[in-house]
């Protein structure tokens, strides 16, 4: 058990909109906020399986002008709050307000934060000893995907129905947050 210990962490890095709430588009209000099914359950695996949790999550609404930082962080305390109540505590949530083309005035720019760009991963992977490559993440974009294979994570799942075709790279399509609790416990 100590070796355990001694070896690097490993997380479940989870895309916001779409695998942790009900994508809603530019979710913002605690009103609008729904629980994808599942996300409960797969996090209490997940952290009894010595995962971190760490939420990765593109918000474009930042940069467009559509609610503010402090929106997005105050809605994120509340959620946090609410899976605390069901055991399920968040190590991390990193954003990216940035958008190269929607963005507006200071978030106007391309940010190596911004999936399918490697920051968010790479700054766990610093912060708390992430090993990347024992590492897994559920996304519902081809961002995400291509984000978890540049940064050489151990798996990505997409969520099946989320994009118009296949996406490129290696993954592995779910039609529920179930599959990724499963394959956790087989594959520890």
């Amino acid at each position: 058990m100590s070796s355990e210990k001694n070896k690097p962490g490993r997380a479940l890095f989870l895309d916001r909109d779409g695998v942790v709430n009900v994508e809603v588009g530019y979710l913002h209000r605690i009103e609008d906020v729904a629980w994808v099914p599942g996300i409960v359950p797969l996090c209490r695996t997940a952290m009894r399986l010595g995962y971190r949790l760490v939420v990765v999550t593109n918000q474009a609404g930042i940069a467009r002008g559509y609610y503010t930082e402090d929106d997005f962080l105050t809605l994120m305390e509340w959620m946090r709050a609410e899976l605390r109540k069901e055991g399920v505590e968040f190590d991390a949530v990193y954003f990216c307000p940035f958008h190269p083309e929607h963005g507006v005035g200071e978030y106007k720019r391309e940010h190596e934060d911004r999936k399918p760009g490697t920051g968010m991963l790479r700054r766990a992977e610093r912060e708390f000893a992430i090993e990347l490559g024992r590492s897994v993440l559920v996304g519902d974009r081809c961002s995400d995907i291509k984000a978890a294979n540049d940064a050489g994570l151990r798996q990505a799942f997409l969520i099946a129905g989320t994009e118009d075709g296949a996406c490129a790279g290696d993954y592995l399509s779910i039609g529920s947050l179930a599959e990724v609790e499963d394959w956790l416990t087989r594959e520890g």
